[in-house]
């Protein structure tokens, strides 16, 4: 048993059961596939789980984690970086692999959606493939505003900024997005 800030003991058990789910959403969206963020999400909570002892309660729990998750992400992308991982993979190769567990969507020649489920996979799948073309900064902003609705104070906190700067940043980073999907302005 831990204490958390002021708050209840919690076991370990328990803070893996409220956080496991939220921590592998985030690492999904980050990363871009299921092996990855399965990866990003251990780390991310053995190193909450390491640090709950020190968890002051200055913010809520799941910022907390929330922020864990994304500056472990941020350590592996700039570790990648700095061997020349990012040199060497096309994004395309994070486009579903066949043993990836994720569905993406192909064409069935006419151009037309074999049916609605389909669909939204496909728009899923080109997101997804957008999103991993942002930088690190602008992607783990959009994924907290509009995959896991956070709200800009949150976010400023989790990402250590103000909240004025949190939504010029996703202004822009929405725009990246928007071109990068083709979007009419």
């Amino acid at each position: 048993m831990t204490s958390i800030g002021s708050q209840q003991p919690v076991s370990e058990q328990d803070f893996l059961e409220q956080h496991s789910e939220l921590v592998f959403n985030v690492a999904l969206r980050l990363t871009g596939n299921r092996s990855d963020a399965e990866d990003l999400a251990q780390d991310a909570l053995i190193r909450a789980l390491r640090a709950l002892p020190k968890f002051r309660g200055d913010s809520k729990l799941s910022t907390w984690v929330y922020t864990i998750t994304v500056n472990t992400w941020k350590n592996r992308v700039r570790a990648e970086k700095s061997r020349g991982f990012w040199k060497t993979i096309s994004f395309g190769a994070f486009g579903g692999d066949k043993d990836d567990d994720e569905p993406v969507y192909e064409p069935n020649g006419n151009d037309k959606p074999l049916d609605t489920d389909l669909e939204k996979e496909g728009t899923a799948a080109v997101v997804q493939k957008a999103l991993l073309q942002l930088d690190a900064d602008d992607r783990a902003i959009v994924v907290l505003r509009e995959i896991e609705d956070r709200s800009y104070g949150e976010i400023g906190e989790v990402l250590g900024l103000a909240e004025g700067t949190v939504k010029s940043r996703l202004f822009r980073a929405r725009a990246k997005l928007k071109t990068l999907l083709k979007v009419p302005s």
